[in-house]
């Protein structure tokens, strides 16, 4: 039995002596062994399961420790009968799973249906493709994962325990909040109080937020087309007015459709997923427009951060003079996206009362992490992260171009100015669905155009290539997959 367990529960990363107890830990909580006989001796499970007696023995006086196992002298150790599961009370065993009677009727109930909402796909196995050109996916290699565990470690302290470990209910990470006020604002010409930012989980989590608090079924909200679909579904959640604003080769367009809208949701800096960057005259004309109109502009900046022509242009939060800016920052699309942390900036009352929004949804995002993660933005890890993806991406960048006018020059390419993905114009012809099918089965990951359009017809022939989960050596080979794959549908 104990071989078994063992080579069923071995952790992924784990040491000989922590599956050794993960083991165990199973086998008492599920019940599999009794309190009342002893564990087999540490010479015995030793050899039993193939590794060292003084594995065992640590293992065991671990266990000892935590409590899970009572070291009985001259008699071994046995299972603390205090930690074996408590079986249900009742007269009655507990009926085994089945169709239930009188069931509710739940699809009459829901309100909408999230499922049937178009978004993003990628796959869970994506690692396991030799060419994935997925945008928002991070390399590994690239994870400053020492600097990343010392601040982790540190946040563990004595000392810092006391600080995030309590239940903030409304408040969020005083050291956080100082250096995103301090260290990344500034640099993106912002100034704001602390009582004017509010840590999230993530950017999307803050446009679930804002949505939540201002949006209603009639109010009017202006959506980029082509856009982000995460923000066209949080919004067209709430509301059944929205409104497809176009883009050009400025970024957002202005137009009197704009006008007409309560809010307008827009990225200025990296506009998704076309990827150009809004010149100065446009933002002027928005803000004009904003502010004649009445209309609250939600600036997402979600990838400014990484930028190949210099300084980028100011955010539109910063040329803002009529306190119509809600500005939305992400820190995860730098260092992974499983951190999951963004933030809101906006004037006082506004941020007030998204706290209070937030603490009905999840009081706030992890104390601990925000701890962390300002301690890493403090020891200056997270500015030479950046300046290390500039680099790299910027070399990918190239690679990607280069690769594109060799081997597909029928596709055009947005030229490429910063972040980590490239947006593609085929022919009219090319059936991009198909496209994306014969490239998986050719090992390449590639990401259709049309889930960014209100009308998935009006982006057929369009695709997405990230790169920033691409070794620059695998890029022209997964080019010429993709070439080839173009090629079967002899445009």
């Amino acid at each position: 039995m104990w071989k078994a367990l063992f080579e069923r529960r071995g952790g992924k990363g784990l040491s000989l002596q922590e599956q050794i107890c993960q083991m165990l830990v199973a086998a008492v909580l599920d019940g599999q062994v009794s309190s009342d006989v002893p564990l087999p001796s540490s010479r015995r499970m030793a050899q039993r399961l193939g590794v060292s007696r003084n594995t065992v023995i640590i293992a065991y006086q671990r266990l000892v420790d935590h409590g899970y196992l009572l070291a009985r002298e001259r008699r071994g150790y046995f299972v603390n009968p205090d930690m074996r599961p408590v079986p249900a009370r009742g007269d009655s065993p507990v009926p085994p799973p089945g169709e239930p009677d009188n069931a509710p009727d739940w699809a009459g109930r829901f309100r909408f249906r999230p499922s049937d909402q178009r978004n993003i796909e990628k796959p869970a196995d994506w690692q396991d493709f030799p060419y994935p050109f997925l945008y928002g996916q991070f390399d590994a290699e690239l994870f400053p994962a020492a600097e990343w565990r010392e601040c982790c470690l540190r946040t563990l302290s004595a000392m810092e325990i006391g600080e995030w470990a309590q239940d903030m209910i409304l408040r969020d990470d005083a050291s956080l909040i100082a250096q995103i006020r301090q260290r990344l604002l500034p640099r993106r010409g912002v100034w704001a109080g602390e009582d004017e930012i509010i840590i999230t989980v993530g950017a999307q989590q803050a446009l679930y937020l804002l949505a939540d608090l201002l949006v209603g079924r009639d109010t009017a909200v202006g959506i980029e087309d082509p856009g982000y679909p995460d923000a066209r579904n949080i919004f067209g959640a709430r509301s059944e007015r929205l409104v497809a604003l176009p883009v050009d080769g400025e970024g957002l367009m202005v137009t009197p459709a704009l006008a007409a809208c309560d809010y307008v949701y827009t990225t200025p800096s990296h506009q998704c997923p076309t990827t150009v960057t809004m010149s100065m005259a446009r933002r002027t004309a928005l803000l004009e427009q904003a502010a004649a109109a009445d209309v609250i502009l939600i600036e997402d900046d979600y990838e400014s951060q990484v930028s190949f022509r210099g300084d980028p242009f100011p955010t539109l939060k910063s040329m803002d003079r009529s306190a119509r800016v809600i500005y939305v920052g992400s820190l995860s699309k730098s260092l992974a996206p499983g951190v999951r942390l963004g933030y809101v900036v906006g004037p006082r009352e506004l941020i007030a009362e998204l706290r209070h929004a937030r603490r009905l949804n999840l009081r706030h995002p992890t104390a601990f992490l925000q701890r962390a993660f300002g301690l890493f933005l403090s020891l200056g890890y997270h500015d030479a992260l950046l300046a290390r993806l500039a680099e790299v991406r910027h070399r990918r960048a190239r690679a990607l171009v280069d690769a594109l006018g060799r081997y597909l020059p029928q596709i055009h390419c947005v030229p490429v100015s910063g972040g980590s993905s490239a947006w593609l114009q085929g022919p009219p012809a090319l059936d991009v669905q198909r496209l994306h099918r014969d490239c998986k089965d050719l090992g390449v990951l590639i990401e259709p155009g049309g889930i960014f359009f209100r009308d998935p017809a009006d982006g057929q022939h369009c695709f997405r290539l990230g790169f920033s989960a691409i070794k620059t050596q695998r890029i022209e080979a997964g080019i010429q997959l993709i070439r080839d794959a173009v090629s079967r549908q002899h445009l």
